[in-house]
């Protein structure tokens, strides 16, 4: 077993002092009990490797240990190397940091990054039912892990070093074949800013493309994470109405507003599921054109289309530099992967490329390698089209469950997409306090009145279906109908 080193300057003798040798080793290893430079349990030198490392005779050693163990400071066995005692006081300690020691805070700017923008009933931990969550039980794990095997061979490449900020060059050559040919966002592999989630894209744009005060527009309700974003970056934050048809820009003066940003999920608004048409989508870019805005296009479950024809990417029909297009594998795959996307015009690049490495807001390396080769063999495009199907069934299973459990009290429609579903209740029920019932019975369900602006919001619950079984399905609905029984 390997010999413990003392830290240097824990023990200093002084020969020329009239304090024996041994004294002084017993005070140096006291002091630095008290002092906390020798934590409980940890493992001293024997008094044989100690009184080497001193160039002291054994026996010097063996008195200074005598007198630890008799003052309870460190424990000797037979056979085994002297610890210090567990569970020692720091004599002196206690008082002195708890009436000395300052009490930090955060800045202004860490006070507002640090805000929980989400609110009190939102559901931040993995359950049943939960927002956002994929078919876990339904990945590839055996053609991942051979990704993945394949992916460890990189460990010689120069692709570990400190290149490849903005992502791995393999990926970002899939990810412009996918894009093109999936959503027509037609971008050179360089425009594709590889990121470690959606978040993180939202974080990185807001920060780069706007100053503290400047105005940005969000949908009314909206998702949580774009409101998050701008609110770290000190954005003014106004309602972008929303109906039937997504975002409504006829319906405020949004053409009017020195706004720097606009954020829109016109595949599958977020949280209600609405689909935006391309009349709509193209008076959102005049709009955004008038007032001089860039449109953050989030595009983050388009994958998933259950009826009807996919409608193009407003990337596709905007004029250069209008929309940063984002996506993310964390609908389709998992959250864990830690791996999205962002598609940004070529002027942005270069000074995006040096902020990401500024920030370090990277995504892992061999995760992205491991991707890469999924995609090119093919096995992401299978993937998809087996959850489609899997994510439509349990989206009309929920649905129909909740209308026979509820029946009037609800209103819901069928998803033609997503992998969740909004309902909204016909009356008064606080879903912040009945989203925490059901987390506590294990389903993880989040309130819909906190993605709202304002006073105007409307109460409902948003519940995932993609990673949830038929039988979880019918469970969970049974329960919230027995809380909603309790409470009505």
């Amino acid at each position: 077993m390997t010999e413990p080193v003392i830290p240097e300057g824990i023990l200093s003798l002084d020969r020329s002092s009239d304090v024996s040798l041994s004294e002084q080793i017993y005070r140096g290893f006291r002091d630095a009990v008290r002092k906390g430079l020798l934590s409980s349990g940890t493992r001293l030198p024997s008094t044989r490797r100690l009184a080497a490392m001193l160039e002291v005779g054994r026996n010097t050693v063996n008195a200074a240990y005598d007198l630890l163990q008799a003052e309870g400071i460190i424990f000797v066995r037979t056979g085994a190397a002297p610890r210090i005692m567990n569970g020692l006081p720091l004599e002196g300690m206690t008082h002195n940091r708890s009436s000395t020691a300052r009490k930090r805070s955060l800045s202004k700017r860490g006070i507002l990054m640090s805000d929980n923008i989400r609110g009190v009933g939102w559901a931040f931990r993995h359950g049943v039912l939960q927002p956002g969550a994929p078919a876990l039980d339904c990945f590839p794990y055996e053609e991942w892990a051979r990704c993945l095997r394949r992916a460890a061979r990189l460990e010689r490449s120069p692709d570990l070093q400190y290149q490849n900020y903005t992502g791995l060059p393999a990926l970002r050559q899939q990810l412009s074949r996918h894009l093109a040919a999936e959503r027509g966002v037609r971008a050179d592999p360089e425009q594709i800013l590889v990121t470690s989630s959606m978040q993180s894209s939202l974080s990185l744009l807001a920060q780069a493309l706007s100053d503290h005060g400047d105005e940005a527009w969000l949908e009314n309700p909206g998702y949580l994470g774009a409101k998050t974003a701008f609110h770290a970056a000190g954005l003014k934050i106004r309602p972008l109405p929303t109906d039937e048809d997504g975002a409504d820009v006829a319906a405020t003066d949004i053409s009017k507003s020195p706004s720097k940003l606009i954020y829109v999920t016109p595949s599958h608004h977020y949280p209600l599921g609405a689909r935006m048409p391309l009349a709509r989508r193209l008076a959102l870019l005049e709009a955004a054109r008038a007032s001089g805005a860039v449109i953050l296009e989030d595009d983050y479950d388009s994958e998933f289309l259950f009826a009807g024809r996919p409608v193009a990417a407003l990337y596709g029909l905007a004029e250069e530099g209008q929309v940063i297009y984002l996506g993310t594998f964390s609908k389709s795959l998992m959250p864990g992967l830690r791996v999205a996307y962002c598609v940004v015009p070529n002027d942005l690049v270069q000074p995006l490329t040096q902020l990401m490495r500024n920030m370090g807001c990277s995504a892992n390396v061999q995760a992205q390698a491991a991707l890469a080769h999924f995609m090119d063999s093919g096995c992401y495009q299978k993937h998809l089209k087996q959850i489609r199907q899997i994510y439509r069934s349990r989206g009309e299973q929920l649905v129909d469950t909740l209308r026979s459990r509820l029946g009037n009290r609800i209103h819901v429609e069928i998803p033609t997409g997503n992998v969740q579903v909004s309902i909204m209740f016909r009356e008064r029920i606080d879903d912040v306090r009945l989203a925490m019932d059901l987390q506590s019975h294990g389903f993880a369900v989040s309130p819909l009145s906190n993605c709202y602006l304002g006073s105007d919001a409307k109460s409902g619950l948003i519940i995932g279906f993609a990673g949830a079984t038929p039988p979880q399905i019918t469970k969970g609905v049974e329960i919230l109908g027995n809380l909603i029984e309790a409470v009505g």
